[in-house]
């Protein structure tokens, strides 16, 4: 199964307001494993960009200005990407943009249902608590402290962890079977998940653990808790 984890950078928050991609970033996973193969492109707006975008990932008019157009690396894109399911955090936002850009192209759109959003994941997993591709780094024990400024391709390497974790880890299928002597044949259920070499950290204050306990101490002696 190939995946790929994908983001973009753009001017701002709507293409019908004149805003465009200025980077891609996309990481290929084959049944959930990063196989190195990755796709970057940094690519010239034709538009000044805003303060406030600026201030998010730090792509400045100058740099930009002798990056390739969309028109000039859409094929390669498209080729990249294929009909594979895409994996991104607010799916709707950057498949808008790509829409859009491949709509002024006079090419065909990317159909929704290709894009799975991790966003949307995250929200039905722990409802009620950040969503942010920082917060489910800092809930996963993910580190990305290289990440000062949102880039593409970085947000993408970092989401495809993220991703992993959110579906509930390293799956069975990520685990390699022990190397086969010639003439064996692996059989169903031969494999075992491993666990994590290092457990994760809990997210239990003191203070969390105190006000459960002495919230249990109230209960009673027939408390279920006293007997776990």
């Amino acid at each position: 199964m190939r995946e790929i984890v994908l983001d973009t950078e753009t001017t701002g928050f709507d293409p019908e307001e004149g805003d465009r991609i200025v980077e891609i970033g996309a990481v290929e996973l084959i049944n959930h494993v990063p196989t190195g193969r990755t796709y970057h492109q940094y690519i010239n707006p034709q538009r000044s960009m805003p303060q406030e975008a600026f201030e998010v990932h730090g792509l400045g008019d100058d740099f930009l200005r002798d990056k390739p157009l969309f028109a000039d690396i859409a094929d390669a894109f498209v080729k990249f990407i294929g009909a594979d399911r895409l994996v991104i955090h607010n799916a709707s936002f950057d498949m808008k943009f790509l829409n859009a850009e491949l709509r002024w192209l006079n090419r065909p759109q990317l159909p929704m249902d290709q894009a799975l959003d991790t966003l949307a994941i995250a929200r039905r997993r722990f409802p009620g608590s950040p969503a942010s591709l920082d917060a489910l780094c800092r809930r996963f024990n993910i580190d990305n402290s290289n990440r000062t400024l949102h880039g593409a391709l970085l947000d993408s390497e970092i989401l495809a962890e993220v991703y992993l974790e959110l579906i509930g880890g390293r799956q069975p299928d990520l685990v390699l079977a022990p190397e086969q002597t010639k003439g064996e044949t692996a059989t169903a259920g031969s494999w075992r998940p491993r666990p994590r070499p290092q457990p994760l950290p809990s997210r239990l204050t003191e203070e969390e653990a105190a006000a459960h306990a002495e919230f249990v101490a109230k209960l009673g002696d027939d408390a279920v808790w006293t007997k776990l």
